[in-house]
């Protein structure tokens, strides 16, 4: 046998049964969805063996896409678990023969609670569509197992139906990254899109900040007290005329330059990048790294009024596991 042929036989099976299922695609998806859409309460996703884990990875990705769901276990169910299962639920069972006596009777005393059942089935005249609401339709593609035993193909169209019904829910309800991202708190994603620059920066007494009258050697002291590599300058009224950073220093050194005689405004970048601090972290980050040709470590925060509120350190968006 070979190897890479064999891998290569079982993805081109279950290539086919997802192009098989695709042509069924038909009404009944699309009440499936709005069924769902219009629940008051959560999706109970029931399945056993097999396909009770791909039902617990759907109601994972439906939890995780905006959909209140639970996976419910077809043995555990008829010991009390159906209990919380009411009118304003729905239940998403998937069984590919639709035969499984104890997923059926699950069904039946959820249905006994009022709640409505769709079936994600290959066996559309089996006792499990007749208990439902809403079947769909699968079709019955060949396993990849070679002797067309063990749930391969089928598990695969059951998971990709899944998924095209929670993506479905999401584009139904609006759901956006931030709302995504309330999801998915403690993640990187969830840091990405929920962290703002006001949430890193450095401000109040560690915003490193001087006039534009100040000596030189009085800004070199500042730097180098504040530990973050920069100063933003300011004029009279405290709106941010430049910022000093130590490669502006370096620079000058480099051509011989007595940077003790010289003055602030001579050394400082006039044009300097800027941010609000309402604005997401990430787009700190996503300019500090797009300088390819000049490093950029810090960004001065600005107000509406161009006054320097804060300064955001490369260091503290790495830091927070935004990279």
């Amino acid at each position: 046998m070979n190897i890479i042929d064999e891998i290569t036989r079982v993805l081109d099976i279950e290539i086919e049964g997802l192009q098989s299922v695709r042509e069924r695609i038909s009404t009944p998806f699309a009440e499936a969805v709005e069924l769902i859409a219009n629940c008051e309460g959560q999706v109970f996703v029931s399945g056993v063996g097999k396909s009770g884990i791909i039902a617990q990875k759907i109601a994972a990705t439906l939890r995780s896409t905006g959909t209140p769901a639970v996976f419910l276990h077809g043995g555990d169910g008829l010991h009390g678990d159906v209990g919380m299962v009411s009118g304003r639920d729905v239940i998403l069972a998937l069984g590919k023969s639709g035969e499984t006596a104890e997923l059926n009777t699950l069904l039946q005393a959820g249905r006994s609670n009022r709640a409505p059942v769709i079936s994600i089935t290959s066996s559309p005249n089996s006792s499990m569509a007749d208990l439902s609401d809403i079947v769909l339709d699968v079709g019955s593609s060949p396993e990849a197992c070679p002797l067309n035993l063990a749930p391969t193909t089928s598990t695969t169209v059951a998971l990709a139906v899944g998924d095209g019904i929670a993506v479905a829910l999401m584009k139904v309800k609006g759901i956006s990254e931030e709302d995504f991202a309330r999801h998915h708190p403690g993640g990187q994603l969830g840091r990405r899109l929920l962290l703002k620059v006001n949430d890193l920066m450095r401000k109040g007494d560690h915003n490193p900040v001087m006039s534009v009258d100040n000596p030189v050697r009085e800004m070199l002291a500042r730097i180098t007290a504040f530990q973050v590599g920069a100063i933003s300058v300011v004029g009279t009224t405290g709106e941010l005329l430049g910022l000093v950073t130590d490669y502006d220093i370096r620079k000058a050194l480099e051509s011989n330059q007595n940077i003790l005689e010289m003055t602030i405004e001579e050394l400082m970048n006039a044009t300097p990048e800027t941010i609000s601090e309402d604005e997401r972290a990430v787009v700190a980050l996503e300019r500090m790294q797009g300088h390819a040709n000049k490093p950029i470590a810090v960004i001065p925060v600005v107000d509406a009024d161009k006054r320097p509120v804060g300064m955001i350190h490369l260091h503290d968006l790495i830091a927070a596991g935004l990279e």
